[in-house]
């Protein structure tokens, strides 16, 4: 099915990975179930996807204040990364933003911008045979101030150099379309696995 873009002229496509282009959600849950579990500590799914766009780091951040544990980050991060790409061979891309990338490739610019390590980002895209498609990404690391604040899509506008009323946010996740409207940029909402 391919997703409805709103109208306007747009000069850059900006694109979420995980739950936007690749379908790779699921895997990261299981990721964070197993990294944690060796903690004590659960992460329920519906938590697991209201937070989906934050970074890890923060997520492990706040697991401990919520939990009275003391993971360390780091090493939870880590464990959690190993995780997940040893899962990289079951990833697909979403077929609605995949139709998109498709089309618009070479004709608009086209950025990642992700609360995702680099990394995780990078072999994602890989699996995908997408890596070359995205001159510019922009993942956890590369700004202060995670979604749902719109510094991220700013940057990437930036280094486009293309206006933010300009460029077009794919997204699945809340958080990352209220970081799209922050910015000042039309949004497409990619739904959730359960619901395509």
């Amino acid at each position: 099915m391919r997703l409805p873009i709103p109208p306007g002229d747009f000069r850059a496509y900006l694109f979420d990975c995980d739950g936007t282009i690749a379908d790779s959600m699921p895997a990261h849950y299981r990721a964070w179930t197993q990294a944690l579990g060796e903690w004590g500590c659960t992460f329920p799914e519906e938590l697991f996807y209201l937070w989906g766009g934050r970074t890890v780091d923060e997520i492990i951040e706040d697991l401990n204040r919520r939990t009275g544990l003391a993971m360390p980050v780091a090493a939870v991060a880590a464990r959690r990364e190993a995780l997940f790409q040893q899962s990289l061979a079951e990833i697909k891309a979403v077929p609605g933003v995949l139709a998109h990338i498709h089309e618009a490739y070479r004709r608009v610019p086209f950025a990642v911008v992700s609360g995702s390590t680099r990394a995780s980002v990078t072999a994602s895209l890989t699996a995908l045979d997408l890596l070359g498609r995205f001159p510019v990404l922009v993942c956890a690391g590369d700004y202060a101030r995670p979604k749902p604040d719109p510094e991220a899509y700013l940057l990437a506008a930036r280094l486009l150099g293309t206006a933010p009323q300009a460029c077009l946010v794919f997204e699945d996740t809340e958080l990352g379309i209220q970081a799209a409207t922050a910015a000042g940029m039309a949004s497409v909402r990619v739904p959730p696995p359960w619901l395509r």
